[in-house]
């Protein structure tokens, strides 16, 4: 049986979001404003409406303690509340300013995601209210999102369908097309199912989109954090497209090859697998070099698996090239990179930073001597 106990019309426009915590119910709306109810009698509280987004407000969740509430709105921003007293916590802003569609705290209240209309998707630092790392879907602006239930993983779902799967780094492990058009919400069970046989735990993960239809996916969660960095590398590069790989001869500077490659289907399993022998006599690349190159450049692939595998602690490792540094710098970003890596990409890409997106203060790079030495000594360590 279902029966309405209440009915609340305080605000002054739609209601895009509501969410409950423990003794709260937060509403937010087009009138720019959110507001907060006790669950004891539905009476507004005293501190409510919050007001600071000057356009509409889009999404609104608390944390799991219920102490913070965070709202997104069109101006670009998310907002961090105190929920006991109503005081306006942290300002966030979207690095590329684009209107903020939806935001979503980890199980643990260490993190906060907010995805915008621009496809961008920023991991905050919930309690330092710092930007951690950023991201972006290829297509569509973000619409939903959502944590795993152990927290080191979560799901966006954006306007072109499209269903994406980050890590705890900003890391994208997965992206497939989920509903031929947009995604409007999705979500995880709490609870873990088993296969039954070899003891691995799954958990569902439900979507719904506008083409009228809702889908249950299967995330093993167990199984990829078993994985170690090697088998997740291999994993991805086996799961590459023609396209993925189309992609990598371009960057590579082998953009001549994209049309043999695509006529011979080499996805990521069969790129791995590629010998001097089948370059000359089933891709018919005649110029030796050509299949030196392409060679060398499919064996860095798999001399970086091997680096990866051998335990490399994440710091010794560049942002850009995921590769071991040989001569860091720390750039005005705060984060340390390989010097040739940094000084490539702050030429082609304006002076943006890698790792937040944002524009650098100064394209001035300091040696992390520091870094180099303990990199120098974990060397003389694991490899003798």
């Amino acid at each position: 049986m279902v029966k309405l106990i209440h009915t609340l019309a305080d605000h002054g426009d739609d209601v895009n979001c509501c969410a409950f915590s423990f003794s709260l119910l937060a509403t937010c709306s087009l009138d720019k404003t959110i507001r907060l109810y006790s669950l004891h009698d539905f009476t507004e509280l005293p501190h409510s409406p919050l007001k600071f987004h000057t356009y509409a407000v889009h999404c609104c969740c608390f944390s799991p303690s219920g102490h913070i509430l965070a709202s997104c709105s069109t101006d670009g921003t998310t907002v961090l509340w105190n929920t006991e007293n109503g005081q306006m916590l942290a300002v966030m802003e979207q690095p590329s300013g684009s209107p903020v569609r939806v935001c979503q705290f980890s199980p643990d209240s260490r993190c906060l995601t907010s995805g915008a209309a621009d496809g961008t998707v920023v991991l905050w630092n919930a309690q330092s209210y710092k930007l951690y790392r950023c991201g972006s879907v290829k297509d569509g602006s973000l619409a939903a999102c959502a944590f795993s239930p152990n927290g080191s993983f979560f799901v966006t779902g954006s306007s072109c369908g499209d269903l994406t799967v980050w890590d705890d780094k900003m890391r994208c492990l997965h992206s497939e097309k989920a509903h031929d058009l947009g995604i409007t919400c999705c979500d995880f069970s709490s609870q873990p199912v088993s296969d039954g046989e070899q003891g691995l735990q799954f958990f569902r993960l439900a979507s719904c989109g506008q083409d009228c239809q809702v889908k249950i996916w299967i995330v093993s969660f167990t199984h990829i954090l078993a994985r170690s960095t090697e088998d997740q590398l291999k994993q991805f590069t086996e799961d590459w497209s023609e396209e993925d790989v189309s992609t990598w001869l371009c960057a590579q500077d082998l953009k001549d090859l994209v049309g043999i490659f695509k006529m011979n289907n080499i996805d990521g399993k069969e790129l791995l697998n590629l010998t001097k022998e089948s370059l000359a006599d089933d891709l018919k690349i005649d110029s030796l070099g050509l299949r030196s190159k392409v060679l060398r450049k499919i064996e860095e692939l798999r001399t970086k698996v091997k680096s990866l595998s051998s335990g490399i602690p994440d710091e010794f490792i560049c942002p850009i090239t995921r590769e071991l540094m040989k001569d860091p710098v720390i750039a005005s970003d705060g984060y340390s990179y390989e010097k040739e890596a940094i000084e490539n990409w702050i030429s082609k890409k304006k002076r943006t930073s890698p790792m937040t997106n944002l524009v650098l203060p100064s394209v001035v790079l300091i040696p992390n001597r520091t870094l180099k030495m303990a990199i120098n000594r974990w060397l003389e360590t694991h490899q003798k």
